[in-house]
C-alpha cells in the first residue's frame, strides 16, 4: 500500500512517497506520506514506513527494510514551525528518520525518529532505535535498545543491550577481523537487493 498522508497541524501538506523505479514495495507492506526510497530498496511484508508524523524519512540505496519493520518518527512540524529538536541531519539534509546505504533492518526492527542508521550496518532483530545516531559500519545485535545515543562507526552492540548512556555507547567493543558477524551485512543486503531485482522482473508491484 502506498499512499499519500493526510493534513494535519504537524504535516501541513500532501505528500506522496518517492519511491525509485528499482525499488521493491511488497504488496503487504504500507509507504505513506513523505518518504523517499532509494534505489533497489525492499521493503518486506508487513513492513510500515510513516511519513505522516514525523518527515521526511528516507531510506537510501540497497538497503533492506525486512518483515515487520516500523520506521515512524515524533512530529517535526507545529502549526508550521519545525521542531528542531525531533530532526537529525544528514547528507546536508534534515530527517526524522534517515536509513543509509547498504542498511539491513532485520525483522521487526523499530526505527523511531528523531533517528538516524549510518551506511553499510546492520540492525538485528527485535531492535529498537529512538532518538538515537547509530555509525557506518556498524552491526547491532538482535534485541537491543538504543534510546538517546550516537553510536561510533564501526562498533557492535551486544545482543540484548539495552544501551542509554553515551559513555556506555563510547566504549563499545569495535568489529574486528575475529568477529564473527563482521561480514554479515554484505550477504544480507546481496539477498535483499536480488529479491528487489528479481520481484521487479516478475510482473507488477
Amino acid at each position: 500500500m502506498i499512499h499519500k498522508n493526510v493534513v494535519t497541524d504537524f504535516c501541513p501538506k500532501e505528500s506522496m512517497p518517492s519511491i525509485d523505479a528499482t525499488a521493491y514495495i511488497h504488496p503487504l507492506a504500507a509507504v505513506i506520506g513523505n518518504v523517499t526510497i532509494g534505489r533497489r530498496v525492499m521493503v518486506a511484508p508487513f513492513a510500515a514506513v510513516r511519513g505522516d508524523e514525523g518527515q521526511p524519512i528516507r531510506v537510501d540505496d540497497e538497503s533492506n527494510v525486512q518483515d515487520g519493520v516500523v520506521l515512524h518518527g515524533l512530529e517535526t512540524e507545529l502549526k508550521g514551525r519545525p521542531v528542531e529538536k525531533n530532526l537529525m541531519e544528514a547528507c546536508g539534509e534534515h530527517y526524522a528518520v534517515y536509513v543509509g546505504k547498504r542498511v539491513s533492518l532485520a525483522h521487526q526492527v523499530q526505527i523511531h525518529g528523531p533517528a538516524r542508521v549510518g551506511d553499510d550496518s546492520f540492525v538485528g532483530m527485535q531492535t529498537l532505535v529512538f532518538k538515537s545516531w547509530v555509525g557506518k559500519n556498524c552491526v547491532v545485535e538482535p534485541g537491543c535498545v538504543l534510546m538517546g545515543v550516537s553510536v561510533p562507526d564501526g562498533r557492535y552492540v551486544p545482543a540484548g543491550t539495552v544501551l542509554k548512556k553515551q559513555d556506555d555507547a563510547e566504549n563499545l567493543p569495535v568489529i574486528t577481523d575475529d568477529y564473527p558477524l563482521k561480514d554479515l551485512n554484505k550477504g544480507v543486503i546481496h539477498v535483499n537487493t536480488a529479491l528487489a531485482d528479481g520481484y521487479n522482473r516478475s510482473g507488477p508491484k
